[in-house]
């Protein structure tokens, strides 16, 4: 049985790319005010970055309902299709299980997968499946084996500023009003599902090296699998210098690599100009 790969838009894969790759991405809800976008169908991330950057408030996302993650899968069951539903995680939000709740019905018709990611982490693990699936594997070995792989995705970012956590409520006014004074960059990762702090760097070269550290830590980037870098606003001007800092750790895999504008989801937390890499470790 041929099967469908349904993701929401915490994956930051864009429209266009899931049309290429079969891949149906469901966009979850941004507010700014009273004004409703569709991440990344109504909003593109460089029209978010644009928003932002001019309110004073932070910007509201909701979850994909049950309802609307049933009218996609009926879709696609009522074609003789299976699906995949790979979901941003549970630690963040509740659209896993606002998947499983629509998934009820089909019984082994819909798999639903609480990806223990989001962002471009989420995107690696689907770029992965897109590939057991044209390689053949059925519904059933293509989730076993992405619940497998899961445990080996990782993502490392690097904040350029601290305000956009402070807006969020995440760290204190005072805390983000210190760290923009001494140039204080956070270095963010996933664990277990959420996210997670990992150190302050002081300046982008000590952020870099940390980056390195991290990836070193957790056995090496696996380049037989997919990986990614994203970037937050409106230009790749930081990621191309993270690049250039790196070229030597990516050396012949860097003509390859796929850039990904990040958008709503991490966006409203990081805000412009972080950098972050997801990768399968060794």
């Amino acid at each position: 049985m041929s099967f469908r790969i349904v993701t929401d838009s915490a994956s930051d894969m864009p429209q266009e790319t899931a049309a290429k790759l079969g891949v149906t991405v469901m966009p979850i809800h941004t507010r700014f005010g009273d004004e409703e976008y569709l991440d990344g169908v109504t909003l593109k991330p460089r029209e978010f970055f644009e928003k932002l950057v001019e309110t004073d408030e932070i910007p509201r996302t909701s979850q994909i309902t049950p309802y609307e993650f049933g009218q996609e899968f009926e879709k696609w069951v009522s074609a003789d299709f299976g699906v995949l539903c790979i979901t941003m995680s549970s630690g963040v939000s509740g659209t896993y299980q606002s998947a499983c709740a629509a998934a009820a019905e089909y019984g082994d018709r819909v798999i639903v997968i609480d990806s223990r990611q989001f962002c471009i982490s989420l995107y690696v693990l689907i770029e992965y499946a897109c590939r057991l699936r044209d390689e053949g594997k059925s519904l059933e070995e293509t989730a076993a084996a992405v619940e497998e792989a899961k445990k080996r995705v990782h993502v490392i970012s690097v904040f350029a500023t601290l305000e956009y956590l402070k807006l969020g409520g995440r760290i204190s006014a005072a805390a983000a009003m210190a760290g923009n004074l001494l140039s204080i960059k956070p270095v963010i990762t996933i664990t277990d599902g959420v996210v997670e702090v990992i150190g302050k760097a002081r300046g982008s070269k000590k952020a870099n090296n940390m980056l390195m550290e991290f990836i070193r830590s957790v056995g090496g980037v696996d380049y037989e699998m997919p990986y990614c870098l994203g970037f937050t606003g409106f230009s790749e001007e930081v990621l191309t210098k993270y690049i250039d800092d790196h070229a030597a750790r990516f050396k012949e895999a860097i003509k390859d690599i796929t850039i990904v504008p990040v958008g709503a989801t991490v966006g409203t937390y990081a805000g412009p100009g972080a950098v972050a890499l997801a990768f399968f470790n060794k």
